[in-house]
């Protein structure tokens, strides 16, 4: 989502413009800044109308060159950025605009932060289950819950909350119990992050699903359900729609998993070897720990120690539909290999 080329002409200026050109570039505009073309139609750097008033508080005439202020070392993304991603940036560099450009150089829009916490809000709550020990990654998650490890300087939570964010989710639980006073001091109630932050504290560990019994009862809408630990981008919007038309008492995010034997596999029969595969590759459709549950679902968990598949099975027993929904990027930071894939440090 972004301002498209066609309605930027007012903010779009050539290096011989001044900086009071730029001022009614900036107001005409309304996005509190101007970009400078250079003759070959690429973007030589923005200004704002900070930047405008520093130049004319130093000395220089309304008619002087913008080239005086010009910032050429601006933050910008191409065209098929991920939405969430773009938030994420904005939201931690405290960006009110990004340019878009394609690979020439050249502008073709802006993301607005005011059009992503603007955006079409949906009735949905999300529940991230962060309350795990993480104690497979060891020494890392001694003193540092799972879900706040940083990949590429962010902690995964931050980069889930910011998806969700973007997807018009704007009421968020997080169910908390190891360490969660670094998590509630990290997140707060969510404000800075353009969200409403509620906290479901488990006195003791209720596993991947009784923290839902902790929710208010009044739901009206189905609920999102992510694991803490996830390192993924899928379409929110898509996700709830599958949910929806198929009209499901459960929708789980499934993916592709491929594993490697590492050794020589045979096929015996009456004891004799009838076939040899030298490591074959395995491969199964999992869950990936997303799920779009409806009220009636949610408030039939338990308060106590109960896993969340308890609940699919639940709804399978009882004849009601359990949807797929395919999910592409996922990585689970359960274990350090995974982690270190997720960071970029393996393939």
């Amino acid at each position: 989502m972004f301002m498209t080329r066609k309605n930027l002409e007012e903010i779009c200026l050539m290096g011989e413009a001044s900086l009071l050109d730029g001022l009614r570039a900036i107001d005409r505009g309304g996005i509190q800044m101007a970009v400078v073309e250079n003759h070959e139609g690429k973007l030589a750097g923005i200004v704002t109308d900070g930047d405008i008033r520093r130049g004319l508080l130093s000395g220089l005439p309304l008619e002087a060159s913008l080239m005086n202020v010009l910032n050429p070392d601006f933050y910008y993304v191409s065209p098929n950025a991920q939405r969430a991603d773009v938030l994420d940036t904005m939201l931690a560099r405290k960006f009110e605009q990004v340019p878009v450009l394609d690979s020439s150089g050249r502008l073709q829009g802006m993301h607005l932060l005011t059009d992503f916490l603007s955006s079409r809000q949906r009735g949905n709550s999300a529940v991230i289950m962060v309350g795990g020990k993480g104690t497979r990654l060891g020494e890392l998650t001694r003193s540092l819950p799972k879900p706040m490890i940083k990949v590429a300087g962010r902690p995964i939570l931050e980069r889930i909350v910011h998806q969700l964010v973007g997807a018009g989710i704007s009421r968020i639980y997080l169910a908390v119990n190891y360490l969660a006073g670094v998590i509630e001091e990290h997140f707060g109630d969510g404000q800075r992050f353009g969200c409403e932050i509620l906290y479901l504290r488990e006195e003791e560990p209720m596993g991947s699903g009784g923290a839902l019994s902790l929710l208010p009862l009044d739901l009206t809408e189905s609920i999102l359900v992510m694991n803490g630990d996830l390192v993924s981008q899928f379409d929110i919007e898509a996700f709830f729609q599958t949910h929806e038309n198929r009209g499901a008492a459960i929708t789980v995010g499934v993916q592709d998993y491929k594993h490697k034997v590492p050794f020589g596999c045979v096929r015996i029969e009456d004891g004799c070897i009838r076939s040899l595969e030298e490591k074959p590759i395995l491969a199964r459709i999992i869950n990936t720990g997303i799920y779009a549950i409806t009220p009636e679902y949610v408030r039939q968990v338990p308060r106590e120690f109960y896993p969340i598949t308890r609940l699919l099975e639940s709804a399978l027993n009882a004849g009601d539909i359990v949807a797929s929904h395919w999910v592409d990027e996922w990585v689970d930071v359960g274990q350090p290999d995974e982690l270190a894939r997720a960071r970029g440090e393996t393939e």
